[in-house]
């Protein structure tokens, strides 16, 4: 394994969760700093509440691809054998750079979004069928509640749940880091739970009234 390419492939991952996407877009095209506005979170789900759906797609879509590309660039470099458990560790730590950088991001004062459509990439990356079926969990909540908050942590519970009930993996760290990002999407949230307890939390999904008799 070379040093070297695993340290210009963490930096590369850090620098492209470092695209601040939502800020970058809202100010070209709309000339705002989303972070000013709505939640105040440089995230997809504060673009669509403020800018609207036709700005916040290509946002969400855009951090979920930098997720997949970081957590790609131990196999693009070849740092490891397919399907090894080194390798998954380098496309964890490549994933945890890239999240990094989209939460704490250097382009954009370090002021950046909570990082789910990243981690969302990141996992797509390293194991696709436990990302799709986390993804039917948060579609689920998001189809009942209409609350994206609670959906992304109900999504990100049942990230260890799943892997440790019914996906195998030779990579211990990959267990320990669905852990890990499980409380982390917990605690990134707690002002999100907050409102939830007060019934302030503003929902994606509204259901439409019944029309007056």
């Amino acid at each position: 394994m070379n040093v070297l390419k695993v340290a210009f492939a963490l930096l590369l991952a850090y620098l492209l969760g470092s695209v601040a996407t939502a800020v970058w877009i809202g100010g070209i095209f709309h000339g705002i700093d989303v972070r000013e506005h709505g939640s105040g979170n440089a995230g997809a789900t504060n673009v669509i509440r403020v800018l609207g759906w036709k700005t916040g797609i290509p946002v969400l879509l855009i951090d979920v691809f930098k997720g997949w590309l970081a957590a790609m660039l131990p196999v693009i470099f070849n740092l490891a054998e397919h399907g090894s458990a080194l390798l998954i560790n380098l496309q964890i730590l490549a994933g945890i750079f890239v999240i990094l950088g989209h939460i704490f991001p250097v382009f954009a004062g370090f002021r950046g979004g909570k990082g789910v459509a990243t981690i969302f990439g990141v996992l797509l990356a390293i194991n696709l069928l436990l990302t799709i079926s986390c993804f039917g969990v948060f579609l689920f909540v998001l189809l009942i509640s209409g609350y994206v908050s609670l959906s992304s942590m109900s999504a990100g519970i049942a990230f260890p749940i799943f892997l440790f009930l019914f996906f195998e993996t030779p990579s211990v760290l990959f267990k320990v880091f669905s852990i890990v990002v499980s409380v982390a999407l917990i605690l990134t949230h707690r002002k999100n739970i907050s409102r939830l307890l007060k019934g302030e939390e503003t929902k994606l999904i509204r259901k439409k009234s019944s029309p007056a008799p």
